[in-house]
């Protein structure tokens, strides 16, 4: 979700996924900068630079290091690159972006692009990422570059840090990511010879926007951002391995409702019906309490939440805002402190990388399921 400045870290306002990080662009920004058709400033400045940049493209940008750890071989990427018939158009969010080859410099904003990247052996190949949620599960922390594991910013990065890094593609989380003020808005970036790919499960228009998300969308996207990666056999492999693994998955049978909790204090913002904490509770065997907002996340008002008393509430525990923070809250609210999940300490937790569409997504349903295990009710 687009992050508002906060004071105090503490609430997340926007679409895709509320994240209140401060400094963080509104989700009104994202909206109406992406169709713009003039250079920004920010990309009016960078444009020479990258000019230059492109004349004298050395493979060794400062801040990357794009040797081959975290990713596929050159030769195994090579042959799925073959497999892809270049030029290739991929449409996101709206946005058709133009590709003549398979990226070889390539920058990762937020956790979920980032980790398919790596999951799909495209690793080597990052030589920036950034706005990065949490740590890197272990699978893919382990032989991860320094170009991830050492961030070039812990927010969204500037047009002109972006296009230092010489990249032919950028892989965004948010559509907020690519705007003026943010890494570069997507009109510009394309003249510039870089290509853009946004997670459809982030779009926000409505002639975009998944409705709902469902695990199908969420493999077809794995699957498209393999043709984006020059990878599509490891994202074949990836979609039937997380497809038999979503299967496999028996989901609660007692009917519990269930609050998601991602952020704020006075008004809280929980997943409404249609975006991936409906797609991730439902998986699970939960009902939630919000699924007739039609909306990915939305605020609801503690007196609504009181009145629907959730059997258990999904905490989304992020540094900033920690789920340990939103249960002490709970606990200290009189009202709050009487709903049946609170009496019973009946709390779930996600890390917040994990709740936003991606490869961690059937990972997600499957701890929601483990945890209820343990949930008396």
């Amino acid at each position: 979700m687009p992050r508002t400045q906060q004071s105090d870290r503490s609430a997340r306002t926007s679409a895709p996924l509320p994240d209140h990080r401060p400094g963080a662009p509104t989700g009104a920004t994202a909206s109406g900068a992406r169709r713009r058709r003039t250079a920004p400033l920010a990309l009016a400045v960078a444009f020479p630079l990258a000019l230059a940049l492109a004349g004298c493209a050395t493979g060794d940008a400062a801040g990357s290091d794009p040797s081959p750890t975290g990713g596929t071989s050159s030769d195994t990427a090579a042959e799925q690159a073959e497999a892809v018939s270049y030029p290739v158009t991929v449409t996101s969010c709206g946005f058709d972006s133009t590709q003549t080859a398979a990226p070889e410099r390539i920058v990762t904003i937020k956790s979920s692009m980032t980790e398919l990247a790596l999951a799909l052996g495209a690793g080597d190949r990052i030589v920036g990422s950034a706005f990065l949620d949490g740590p890197l599960p272990d699978d893919l922390a382990e032989g991860a570059p320094e170009a991830v594991t050492s961030p070039m910013a812990d927010q969204v990065p500037g047009a002109e840090a972006v296009l230092g890094l010489e990249p032919d593609l950028v892989l965004a989380g948010w559509e907020s990511n690519l705007t003026a003020e943010g890494a570069g808005d997507r009109d510009t970036l394309e003249r510039l010879g870089v290509a853009t790919y946004v997670a459809p499960s982030a779009c926000k228009e409505k002639e975009f926007q998944p409705d709902p998300m469902t695990f199908d969308t969420l493999f077809d996207q794995i699957a498209e951002a393999g043709t984006v990666l020059g990878t599509p056999d490891a994202a074949d492999a990836l979609v039937a391995e997380q497809q038999d693994e979503l299967a496999a998955i028996e989901p609660d049978a007692r009917g519990l409702s269930a609050l998601w909790y991602s952020s704020g204090s006075d008004v809280p913002y929980v997943g409404a019906g249609i975006g991936t904490p409906q797609m991730i509770m439902s998986s699970a065997g939960l009902t939630n309490v919000a699924a007739d907002v039609h909306d990915t996340w939305t605020s609801m008002g503690w007196e609504s939440i009181v009145a629907a008393d959730p059997d258990v509430i999904v905490l989304v525990d992020a540094a900033w805002n920690t789920a340990d923070s939103k249960i002490e809250a709970l606990e200290a609210n009189p009202a709050t402190a009487e709903l049946t999940a609170v009496r019973e300490q009946r709390y779930l937790t996600l890390p917040f990388p994990a709740t936003e569409a991606g490869v961690r997504s059937v990972d997600a349903v499957a701890s929601l399921v483990d945890q209820l295990a343990d949930v008396g009710a």
